[in-house]
């Protein structure tokens, strides 16, 4: 099958996941992480997403995947091992529109989930189309130890000195420039927690410091470890 690359929104938009079980709880994670609205369809959960649904983060529907509920989501996983439960779910998204993943099924999938590597905004997809996920599980850990937890705090800081940019340099050619400079001499830098060198960087390009953009990058919160999840079908 062929494969194009794609990041899509779903904050606040619904989504559904069918099955309650580890790999479930993963799906609902990665949902939740990008500001979703999720429901869960399963006769059983995992304890973490019993203590989601009874605390209102998700909608949960305790039974099996019936006829009519997929209508209204704009996202589908399905990772109930119940073959009949897979090709029903698979059946009516396809009639609705809607794009589903099954778990371990490629055959019934309308996309596939890439292996992931994630620093805050940052988000780096490999896939393999479903060829080989062990290898994408390679290359996605290898990207990891190239692409650290600092890139979140890197991220961080560009975002902050872009929307300082707007409100103070008029020139749009002049604006895309200091930006493109920026990510260039801030990276080294801050991926290496070099932050006086970072701040000279930041005078020297834009005029201001760290603590002019509301940064303090040795606060604890400036940098999260955030997990890598594997290719899947």
């Amino acid at each position: 099958m062929g494969y194009v690359p794609l990041f899509m929104a779903v904050t606040d938009q619904p989504c559904v996941v069918i099955g309650g079980d580890a790999i479930a709880e993963q799906r609902v994670r990665a949902l939740l992480a990008a500001s979703a609205q999720v429901t869960v369809i399963s006769g059983s959960l995992t304890p973490e997403l019993h203590i989601m649904a009874a605390n209102g983060t998700i909608q949960y529907r305790a039974r099996a995947l019936a006829t009519g509920d997929l209508i209204g989501f704009r996202l589908a996983y399905c990772v109930d091992p119940d073959p009949t439960i897979a090709a029903c779910a698979t059946a009516e998204a396809r009639n609705l529109g809607v794009p589903i993943n099954v778990t371990d099924r490629p055959e019934l999938c309308s996309f596939i989930v890439p292996a992931m590597v994630k620093r805050g905004p940052l988000q780096i997809a490999v896939s393999t189309s479903g060829a080989s996920p062990a290898l994408a599980r390679i290359l996605r850990q290898e990207l990891a130890e190239c692409f650290g937890p600092s890139y979140e705090l890197l991220l961080t800081v560009l975002t902050s000195a872009r929307r300082y940019l707007r409100d103070h340099e008029p020139d749009p050619a002049r604006r895309a420039a200091l930006s493109h400079a920026l990510a260039r001499a801030l990276r080294d830098p801050l991926t290496h927690a070099d932050y006086a060198a970072a701040e000279a960087e930041l005078r020297r390009c834009i005029g201001v410091g760290l603590a002019d953009l509301g940064i303090d990058p040795t606060a604890p919160s400036a940098v999260t470890t955030l997990p890598v999840t594997p290719e899947s079908a």
